[in-house]
C-alpha cells in the first residue's frame, strides 16, 4: 500500500519508528516531513499528508502531533479526506469500517510506540464494508460539496 506520512516536532520520534515498522510490513511509504524534533507548524506536513491522499499520490495517510487533535483537523479541511484521531485500536479498525476514514491521526504525547504500531495495523487492515455506511460517507462528501449557503 502506497502511505503517504507527516509529523510535526513533537510527532517526528513516532513517525520515524511508524515508517521502520511500515516498511517492515512492505509498504511504499512518502515521508512528508518534518526532518527533526525542530520546532515546526504542523499545519504544513498535515496538509501535504491530506494532498497526497486527495489527489492518489498516496492511498491512505498518517499524520502525528503531540496529540493529534491539530493534524486531524487540517487533514479534515481537505476534499475527500476522512482523518480518524484514534488512541485505540478498534476506534481505527472502525474508523475504516464504518468511515471508510482514509488518514489516521495520532498523538504521540499519548501513545507508546507499541500501541501506535497496534493502531496503526488495525487502520491498515480494516476494510470499508460500505451498506448504510456507504450512505453515510456520501453525505460527508455530499456536506463538502455543499454551496456557500450551507444547503444540504
Amino acid at each position: 500500500m502506497k502511505i503517504a506520512i507527516g509529523s510535526d516536532h513533537r510527532g517526528y520520534p513516532l513517525k520515524q519508528e511508524l515508517i521502520a515498522f511500515l516498511k517492515e510490513k512492505g509498504h511504499e511509504v512518502t515521508d512528508l516531513g518534518t526532518d527533526s524534533t525542530d520546532s515546526c507548524d504542523y499545519p504544513l506536513y498535515s496538509f501535504a499528508v491530506a494532498r497526497a491522499v486527495s489527489n492518489g499520490a498516496a492511498e491512505c495517510g498518517i499524520v502525528v502531533c503531540n496529540t493529534g487533535i491539530g493534524v486531524s483537523m487540517v487533514a479534515n479541511k481537505i476534499r475527500g479526506v476522512r482523518a480518524a484521531l484514534c488512541y485505540e485500536t478498534a476506534a481505527a479498525s472502525t474508523a475504516r469500517r464504518h468511515n471508510n476514514a482514509n488518514v489516521l491521526a495520532l498523538g504521540a504525547g499519548y501513545l507508546t510506540a507499541r500501541t501506535a504500531k497496534e493502531i496503526t495495523q488495525a487502520f491498515l487492515t480494516g476494510q470499508f464494508e460500505g451498506g448504510r455506511h456507504k450512505r453515510r460517507v456520501d453525505q460527508i462528501s455530499d456536506i463538502e460539496n455543499q454551496t456557500e449557503d450551507n444547503r444540504l
